[in-house]
């Protein structure tokens, strides 16, 4: 007999090779806020979406996985609004925001490490 699941919050955990860096591109040009910090850690949010940093200066970036770098897919509103708060942050854009054969509205941002998230929303 299955059990009904219900996630109650989640955190994409992402290694980083300098925590100062990757922390500063997410809080002034994604518009992530602090949730906390503890050694060798950044606790951050944009809404609901949580990510938990990890710096781990040996290892390879995020970059070097090539299409292994993507690891989320972010559901927002206003995606258009979204799309143009981060131009004006000076994201860098990895792919700009266009409609979806797929029913979305998206975007993808890339970090310094090369980690890449889409921003898209539901189309109407």
């Amino acid at each position: 007999m299955s059990t009904e699941r219900k996630v109650v919050h989640t955190r994409h955990v992402l290694a980083v090779k300098d925590l100062k860096i990757e922390t500063a591109y997410y809080i002034d040009k994604l518009g992530f806020e602090r949730d906390f910090t503890a050694p060798g850690w950044e606790f951050l949010s944009f809404g609901i979406f949580k990510v938990m940093l990890g710096e781990c200066s040996d290892e390879m970036t995020a970059e070097a996985t090539g299409n292994h770098s993507w690891f989320a897919h972010c559901l927002v509103e206003n995606v258009d609004d979204v799309y143009a708060e981060f131009l004006e942050r000076g994201a860098q854009i990895l792919s700009p925001i266009s409609d979806k054969p797929w029913n979305i509205r998206e975007f993808t941002v890339v970090t310094p490490d090369g980690h890449r998230i889409a921003f898209g929303q539901l189309m109407e």
